[in-house]
């Protein structure tokens, strides 16, 4: 009976089970929230940490002396900036000189082309007036194309028939030669052999 007295009860068990997990639950949310805690100070660590909030500061104070300094001398800087700056050297450091002219190149090359792509721009508007101008001007092209192609064809018949005709006359001047030399022999003949002859060449 003591033996069966020192066991502890089913449902007593089961209760402390369901103690310790609750008690791990809450630490599990009590790490998670910590966790959250870090990521957003992570996140806004360039605002709320206090070295960045230093460096902040003294970015702003040097600013702010740099902004007195100059109502201090607004005066002279307006007189300066009213004056033409004409053969007056800008002091640059030495480690400054080769970006400087290579700066330099790219203002000259920008000025130059300045009219051009200012007239680019104002071109925009009637870009698309431009294009159906272009299209007129290629179909137009298109057609003298062809008409110069039938021209060219044209002339190439043309030579071919001229060389016939040329590479003819040479025979037809030997016949009518052969007739001259036949008429100067013909008067020599009776009547009746002459118009035989003159029908024999009429045919």
């Amino acid at each position: 009976m003591l033996n069966i007295s020192k066991k502890s009860a089913s449902c007593f068990v089961n209760f402390s089970r369901l103690q310790q997990m609750t008690n791990i639950q809450a630490e599990i949310y009590q790490k998670n929230l910590e966790i959250e805690l870090l990521r957003l100070e992570k996140d806004a660590a360039d605002v709320i940490h206090p070295s960045f909030l230093a460096q902040k500061c003294n970015a702003l104070q040097n600013m702010n002396n740099h902004l007195e300094a100059v109502l201090k001398e607004k005066r002279s800087l307006r007189q300066r900036l009213l004056k033409p700056m004409c053969q007056e050297n800008l002091p640059i450091e030495a480690v400054y000189h080769r970006y400087m002219v290579h700066l330099l190149e790219l203002a000259v090359t920008f000025i130059e082309r300045l009219e051009n792509h200012l007239e680019t721009i104002r071109n925009i508007p009637h870009l698309d007036e431009n294009l159906k101008k272009m299209s007129k001007a290629l179909a137009q092209m298109d057609i003298l194309v062809t008409e110069t192609e039938e021209l060219a064809e044209n002339i190439l018949k043309w030579q071919e028939q001229q060389k016939e005709v040329s590479s003819c006359i040479p025979k037809i001047l030997a016949e009518e030669n052969y007739l001259h030399k036949h008429d100067a022999i013909m008067p020599s003949l009776p009547f009746t052999s002459k118009v035989h002859i003159q029908t024999v060449n009429a045919k």
